[in-house]
């Protein structure tokens, strides 16, 4: 299980480095960050997959996407 964890993060990581639209690769990075905390939990550490759940899925992935509209709102006249 922990071995198709890590392939499916190399799988995700070069997906989200050739993506070519900004949203599509922070929804990925989410994707990839809630792989990261199943990945904690299997490996015994409960308190850091809830802090990358948390904070990589939640937090993160809110404030990119709300600056993505903004830039996307200011650059459009």
């Amino acid at each position: 299980m922990t071995t198709l964890l890590l392939a499916l993060h190399v799988l995700l990581a070069v997906i989200i480095l050739v993506s070519r639209n900004m949203l599509t690769a922070v929804i990925l990075l989410a994707v990839l960050s809630l792989f990261s905390s199943l990945l904690f939990f299997i490996l015994h550490a409960p308190d850091v997959a809830l802090t990358e759940a948390a904070v990589g899925a939640g937090v993160s992935t809110f404030l990119y996407i709300w600056i993505i509209r903004k830039t996307e709102m200011e650059i459009k006249p």
